[in-house]
This record gives C-alpha cells, structure tokens and sequence, in this order.
C-alpha cells in the first residue's frame, strides 16, 4: 500500500510541470516508437474512425505532449493544434511534427485556461492527461467553450490514483510489472508520479462514472465510455491495474 501525500495546492502545477520536463527525454522516444509501430496503426485506426474529417476537420490535442495524436493526423490533413503545459514537451512536438511531415502546431498553454475564442474547434482529444488536472471540472467547462455546437471531445484516461492506492502495479525500471510508458523511470520519478496522483482531487474520484456525470450537467450530450478501444490497441501492452478508459462526448 502507498502511503497518502498532501502536496500544495498551490504548487501542484509546478510538481506536474517538474515531472513532465524530467520525463521528456524518455516519453519522446516511447511516442515515436509508438508512431512507427503497430499502436500507433491502432490509434490512427481509432482516431480516423471516430473523427471522421468531413465533420471534425480542425482539432485541438490538449496535453499532447510529444505531439503523438497530432502528428498521426496532421499527416491526413486534419488541422492540428497541440498544447501541453510543459515546454520541453512542447520543442519535442515540433520536432517530431517536422520528422513525421506533419503540419500541426503546437503552443504553450494551461488545459485548465485555454487561449482561444468560443467554438474555435470541432473537436477535442486528449490522452493520460485529466488524471495530473488540478481542476478536471475547470478543464471541462473549458473545453467545451471552445468546441463549437456538435463538436464532439474524445479523452482517454485511467484511475491511476486508484492503481496506485491498491499497490497493484509497480512502475519503475527495476519492477517486474513496468507499466508500458514507464520505460525510464526511477524509483524517484516513481515516487514524484505517485504523490502527484494521489494528492490530486480527481483521483479520489470514481472514474470514468465521475467524468460522465461531470460532463454532462456542464451540457454535453451523448456522453459514453468505452472500456475496449483501448485497451485493444495497447494489447499486451496494457496496464491491467489502470485500465484505459475513453470518454466520448457531444456538444
């Protein structure tokens, strides 16, 4: 079992942002590796199929991070518009956009406090980023300003607080149950990632139950979790302890 942490509020931005820069080496090659390979099939697959570009032509990708979802459709002519806290995350995106011929851009930006007008976007993805959300309502109500009416927002996520609480995967390097994404991670870092989740209201919470009834009284509609998609992409590679959920739901 893990012990609680109570990290400051009013640092807790700052704790994610430290993490996230120390990780970015790691991350970048796990994502690229993953645009190369058969995940990264499976998630373009998912994405194309969900999204299809008649109707959800410009997309914002919120804690992109390296630039992954952006880069596998920015490459399809989808306008891409990535943002991620972090801003060596931020230089990787670009870069790998500019390897990967993929015409999306990338900015600088809080996902709790987006800096773009009303309805600029007709659709929102994001992956293992509401979990680190200091205010995931917040980020919500956000997110649904700047979709347009019938925009649609796709957030892939799991309960890793919960995980995390139960003891029942180990992350780093040295453990026997890595879990896949962690490739490089110490028992420091580990330990950073662990006080995050667990300080953070939203891994109190239960997810993805939570999420949808959040989402739907801010006013989407048609709001639905699919506990497969994911978890089929990842295949072995899932984290069976924090199974990846996907939220999809209209404006």
């Amino acid at each position: 079992m893990f012990e609680e942490m109570i990290i400051n509020s009013e640092t807790v931005e700052e704790d994610v942002l430290n993490y996230w820069t120390i990780r970015t080496p790691s991350f970048s090659k796990i994502r690229e590796n993953e645009i190369m390979g058969d995940i990264g099939k499976g998630w373009h697959f998912a994405l194309r199929s969900t999204l299809p570009i008649r109707k959800y032509r410009k997309i914002l990708d919120i804690g992109t991070g390296t630039g992954f979802f952006s880069v596998l459709l920015g490459r399809d002519g989808y306008r891409m518009t990535g943002v991620d806290l972090t801003p060596s995350m931020i230089e990787e995106a670009k870069r790998e956009a500019k390897k990967f011929n993929s015409k999306a851009e990338f900015f600088v930006m809080d996902a709790q406090n987006l800096e773009f007008e009303d309805e600029s976007f007709d659709a929102i993805i994001t992956r293992n980023l509401t979990w680190t959300l200091p205010d995931v309502e917040t980020a919500y109500n956000e997110w649904f300003r700047v979709l347009r009416p019938g925009g649609r927002l796709i957030n892939y996520d799991a309960n890793y607080a919960k995980a995390i609480r139960k003891g029942d995967v180990a992350r780093t390097e040295s453990g026997d149950k890595k879990a896949y994404g962690h490739d490089g991670v110490t028992k420091d870092m580990e330990k950073m990632c662990n006080d995050i989740a667990l300080s953070l209201e939203i891994g109190k919470e239960d997810r993805p139950a939570w999420d949808k009834e959040i989402l739907r009284s801010i006013g989407f509609r048609k709001c639905f979790v699919d506990m497969d998609e994911a978890e089929n992409i990842l295949g072995l590679k899932s984290d069976p302890a924090a199974p990846m959920f996907k939220i999809i739901a209209d404006k």
